[in-house]
């Protein structure tokens, strides 16, 4: 096999010096110097693995190596090299394309981590992509034009280490598209670890997250993991990150500065390498200027934005997400997949789903429930009346179908529509059981729905 090779530019001997030996250990082959124009005559004579560049240099910056090698290398994956605690300098260079950066003093265990992260990247691009998961991305449903640029723009992201902000309305699919960037990404082998920050209660956040010692608090019987460490290796997703308490915000900042974690009632921090991916719902950036979120640790999770867009914006694929849940759910139910009937699939692209595809995946599982057979028409859907949506008519063209009653008016109480819809069913189940002396075959006909449909209804509804 072919060994290895690394290019270190740095102007401090002790540093070159030091990645020397520490890469020679690992069988790399190591060129070492100290300028950018050094720097610009190597990278034209030889093809590395992986490169070292220090931020300031007696001729340039590490910027200048960064952007070169992301224009005319982009296979090989570069690491910034800064001073200590400098990570507004690190930031940067994320930004501009480099794959991670390791601080002075430089520590020799996530130095390496580092190196057989980068190298395995490396390896990746050589065979085209070859080792990572072969079906992930067919989970990302969807031909829109919006969708292919999602996953145009996961294929990039995972090609290095910078932390990701992903932004998107509940339900779009934030957790999936997180998975996504790490199993396409050199890091696919360690662990994924997703956190609702949202359902921690604030008192165990540290614990949570850090970990703890024996005999820190009360009720402390053993050494706990924290989260940071069970992702070690692997990528930690920070789902929710807005219902994070502005004390645990400087903490976590400290550790994504850091890579390094202190359990509770530990003497010394914990090295640890993770990748931070973070989502919410909320405008992150709204909730810093209103003093809700830290600023600082708002520039260090959003290095790079991907936004998720909603179902509205991607209508056309919305026939493919239906045929792929109805597969899923007669997976799961050992039957045969449900239909759409052509009225049904036509309110369905015309509805705005405001809670995304997660409110679709409910409708069609509520549906099969309530259809007849396999065949799913408009009114099993029972989708929420809205106003619906006008659009320009074209001259001499008829005029669109009208669409078919829906089941529910709009909702004029309190309370959420899912809630409100459950009332409106509860009362008229209650009521045709009545009316039949709780006979439930009798019950359903007079519903109009299958006997099937009313035992779904009566277990969701929680009605004896």
């Amino acid at each position: 096999m072919t060994q290895q090779t690394v290019l270190v530019i740095d102007d401090e001997r002790d540093i070159r010096e030091l990645l020397t030996i520490t890469l020679g250990r690992m069988d790399l082959q190591v060129d070492a110097v100290g300028t950018v124009s050094d720097a610009r005559r190597a990278l034209e004579e030889r093809t590395y693995d992986l490169c070292f560049t220090d931020m300031r240099l007696p001729d340039g910056n590490g910027h200048e190596v960064i952007e070169l090698i992301a224009s005319k290398y982009p296979d090989m994956p570069v690491a910034m090299i800064t001073a200590y605690g400098n990570v507004d300098a690190a930031v940067s260079a994320l930004k501009a394309g480099a794959f991670d950066f390791v601080s002075k003093p430089v520590d020799i265990q996530m130095l390496r981590q580092l190196v057989r992260t980068a190298l395995r990247l490396a390896e990746e691009k050589r065979a085209g992509g070859a080792t990572k998961t072969a079906s992930s991305s067919d989970r990302l449903i969807g031909d829109s034009p919006a969708m292919q640029q999602v996953r145009a723009t996961i294929g990039k992201l995972a090609r290095n280490q910078a932390p990701v902000y992903i932004a998107g309305e509940s339900g779009v699919g934030k957790e999936l598209v997180a998975r996504l960037i790490h199993e396409q990404g050199p890091r696919a082998a360690g662990p994924f670890v997703p956190v609702n920050c949202g359902a921690i209660p604030s008192e165990l956040m540290e614990s949570e997250f850090f970990g703890h010692r024996k005999g820190s608090f009360t009720g402390a019987v053993s050494d706990k993991e924290g989260l940071f460490q069970a992702a070690n290796g692997g990528t930690l997703f920070l789902d929710e990150v807005a219902e994070l308490p502005l004390h645990m915000q400087v903490k976590l900042l400290r550790a994504i500065q850091e890579k390094a974690v202190r359990p509770i009632g530990a003497r010394e921090e914990i090295p640890v390498d993770v990748r931070i991916l973070s989502a919410t719902h909320k405008n992150l950036a709204a909730l810093v200027e209103q003093g809700q979120f830290r600023q600082d640790l708002f520039y260090r999770i959003n290095v790079i934005e991907l936004r998720v867009p909603p179902l509205r914006e991607r209508r056309g694929d919305v026939p493919l997400l239906a045929g792929y849940i109805l597969r899923q759910l007669a997976t799961k139910s050992g039957g045969s997949p449900g239909r759409l009937l052509p009225g049904a699939q036509q309110a369905l692209e015309s509805y705005d789903f405001p809670g995304n595809v997660r409110e679709l995946e409910n409708i069609l599982e509520r549906s099969m429930a309530m259809c007849e057979g396999d065949q799913i028409d408009v009114a099993d859907l029972m989708l929420p009346q809205r106003t619906p949506r006008t659009e320009p008519a074209t001259p001499g063209t008829p005029p669109p179908p009208t669409a078919a009653p829906q089941t529910a008016a709009a909702p004029t109480a309190d309370g959420g529509l899912d809630d409100y819809i459950s009332n409106i069913e509860r009362t008229a189940i209650i009521k045709a059981l009545e009316e039949s002396r709780y006979n439930k075959t009798a019950a359903a006909k007079k519903l109009g729905i299958t006997f099937r449909a009313l035992r779904y209804k009566l277990k969701k509804l929680g009605i004896d």
